[in-house]
């Protein structure tokens, strides 16, 4: 069976305070977007994890999937199976391509071996996978808060917009994009001026993580730019970084950005 994991995007982000247990409350809005990746999974002799397309750093064991799996061989009798990513979402981009890997896996993995797992239960597996897996499971516009990982489902509907998504060729790990911030609580939420109209956002709605990033990394400064001035309403990093994303009400001709950089017209 093959499912089609796809990528977020992050329309604002405000990290409010520090936990007690090291981690930080934030609020945001989550947004799916149509980059995707490839993931099948087949019954085999053995667990097996193969991948295909951009390069995943790291172990095949400590893949999210793979973790996934012995999450959910802990609770139902399942089989080996042979698991294969074909990664197309790019990694360090903030698009949270890796989550969605590791929520539709289990949402493959309840279809395919008919584990009659609700959606309430596979959004707790997620949870436990990931701070952002969980939104996934429904994958619909979301205000998200606390860890990132408590919904509030919103109506919010931007088909009649072009979203044009630009990678630099830069990886932003997660502790470099934690280590400049500083908290602050908000005075207006998310949750309200998302409402706004989409011309208001540029003026009230922002992303903690750019004010360090941009110090750091002008070309990812530099692509917002290059955005407004090709006419975006709405321009911002999402997530952690390093993508940033116009919100457009034409294609723009944007030609000179795809020199250094990958360009999605979504």
């Amino acid at each position: 069976m093959i499912l089609f994991p796809n990528a977020k995007i992050n329309i604002g982000l405000n990290i409010t305070e520090r936990r007690p247990d090291g981690y930080h409350n934030l609020e945001t809005i989550f947004y799916p977007v149509n980059i995707k990746d490839a993931l099948e999974v087949v019954e085999s002799d053995e667990l097996t994890f193969t991948s295909s397309g951009l390069d995943i750093p790291g172990r095949a064991e400590d893949n999210l999937c793979v973790k996934g799996y012995h999450m959910l061989k802990k609770d139902f009798d399942i089989p080996p199976v042979s698991i294969h990513l074909h990664k197309n979402i790019p990694i360090g981009a903030g698009l949270g391509g890796g989550s969605a890997d590791a929520a539709f896996f289990i949402r493959l993995m309840n279809e395919q071996f008919n584990l009659c797992i609700s959606v309430d239960e596979m959004t707790g597996y997620a949870r436990r996978l990931g701070a952002d897996c969980a939104f996934f499971i429904e994958n619909k516009p979301v205000f998200a808060f606390e860890r990132g990982d408590e919904f509030e489902t919103i109506k919010l509907d931007l088909s009649a917009y072009k979203i044009v998504l630009v990678m630099p060729d830069i990886h932003i790990s997660t502790s470099e994009a934690f280590s400049g911030i500083k908290p602050t609580p908000v005075k207006d939420s998310l949750l309200e001026l998302i409402t706004e109209p989409i011309t208001e956002w540029k003026k009230h709605i922002k992303n903690d993580f750019e004010t360090s990033i941009f110090k750091n990394h002008i070309e990812i400064r530099g692509v917002k730019a290059a955005l407004y001035e090709a006419g975006a309403i709405y321009a911002s990093m999402s997530g952690s970084g390093a993508s940033v994303f116009g919100i457009f009400d034409h294609t723009p001709d944007l030609g000179f950005l795809e020199t250094d950089n990958e360009v999605f017209y979504l």
